[in-house]
């Protein structure tokens, strides 16, 4: 895995540790983006498909690949893109000295950790969401234990079922990141779920028994609307709510969640869902 990084969150000031997400480059080498340390996150407030993406050089063969961009979850709402140092410019064929290694990680050869795809194929990741290992994918609060337990402001409080390994899908559409939340909830142990061919105005994109769910693709926070109107299809349906989004969740929506017992999950564009509340890390704890 790559080493760990403070990150301080500028818009509540909380402090974190995050663990660059670990994957194997195309040559089979681990590799991680390598973090640029000291330099301060910045808050996403509008998201685009071009700003999500940054390249990688494994130091191992060379190649250059796209990987998405570090993103942290902090308790207060705030999603933060954690810097990267650059990528060194592709030298000329025959260039390279044997065995020379230009732009080597920013941090230490431990960062090379297990590292990303090959161009913008999905990620096999070794890792699975909510276990005690896939923390190191995510940020934990100041206090946490060094190996990543427990989501931003939450702590999980069940051992999670043994379950194989969690394969993400990595996400460049809306319909990615619907197909990548139905992997997710499959994983968890539910069956025969239904996926909508669109998203329909009701919002609910995915059913199964005693399930539904809604995947918010959109560039700004969801709202607490968003929250409770899922919450009222669930209750109505007698099922289980859970909300999934790709730029997190407004202040107010979560904690209306917190309140309902609402499980919330973000998901980066490696198509691997973090929890985002207690109700969450509940939900991987127990399973379906």
């Amino acid at each position: 895995m790559g080493s760990s990084v403070p990150v301080r969150c500028p818009a509540c000031s909380r402090a974190h540790t995050y663990v660059p997400p670990v994957f194997p480059c195309a040559c089979g080498a681990p590799l991680a983006p390598p973090l640029l340390r000291g330099a301060p996150p910045q808050p996403i407030t509008h998201r685009t498909w071009t700003d999500s993406w940054v390249t990688v050089r494994c130091p191992s063969c060379g190649r250059h690949d796209q990987w998405p961009q570090p993103e942290l979850g902090c308790g207060c709402g705030a999603v933060l893109r954690i810097p990267v140092r650059p990528a060194p410019t592709l030298p000329a064929r025959g260039t390279e000295p044997a065995g020379s290694v230009p732009g080597a990680s920013a941090l230490s050869p431990a960062d090379e950790g297990p590292g990303g795809p090959g161009g913008h194929r999905a990620p096999r990741s070794p890792l699975r969401s909510g276990s005690p290992h896939s923390r190191d994918a995510q940020a934990s609060p100041e206090g946490a234990s060094p190996d990543g337990r427990g989501s931003p402001g939450t702590t999980a409080s069940c051992t999670p079922p043994a379950r194989p390994p969690f394969r993400p899908l990595t996400i460049r559409t809306a319909r990615d990141a619907v197909t990548a939340a139905a992997l997710y909830l499959k994983w968890l142990g539910f069956r025969d779920i239904f996926q909508s061919p669109e998203h329909p105005a009701s919002g609910i994109d995915l059913r199964a028994r005693g399930l539904v769910a809604q995947v918010d693709p959109r560039t700004e926070p969801s709202t607490l609307r968003d929250v409770e109107c899922l919450w009222l299809h669930g209750l109505n349906a007698s099922a289980v709510s859970v909300f999934f989004s790709l730029t997190g969740y407004a202040p107010e929506a979560r904690a209306r969640a917190e309140d309902l017992g609402l499980p919330l999950f973000v998901m980066d564009l490696t198509g691997t869902p973090q929890p985002a509340n207690r109700a969450a890390d509940e939900l991987i704890g127990t399973g379906a």
